[in-house]
């Protein structure tokens, strides 16, 4: 289990932040469909005045190192899985 310090800000915490990011590759019109790393990065960081591009680029290094995103060159995109996928990934995070 992941113990977050007292004083932290978690919504500068790097999961949190990875969250945000699927959650913008996520959107309907976008779903599985490459988009520029600058374009996420652009909305990304109208989100909160906290957020730095570091934030962003750690963020989707865990992101790719997890499986949960592709690239391609200079866009990225959410991966498909199936649900036999989503358990391994699960058991390999805890």
């Amino acid at each position: 289990m992941i113990l977050a310090h007292p004083d932290s800000d978690l919504r500068k915490n790097l999961m949190v932040v990875g969250a945000d990011i699927v959650q913008i590759l996520s959107i309907k019109k976008r779903k599985h469909s490459f988009m520029l790393v600058e374009d996420v990065m652009e909305e990304f960081l109208k989100g909160n005045d906290q957020r730095t591009p570091d934030m962003f680029l750690n963020s989707l290094s865990f992101l790719y190192a997890v499986g949960i995103i592709e690239r391609n060159e200079y866009r990225i995109k959410l991966l498909r899985h199936n649900k036999q996928d989503k358990r391994q990934i699960q058991t390999e995070l805890f």
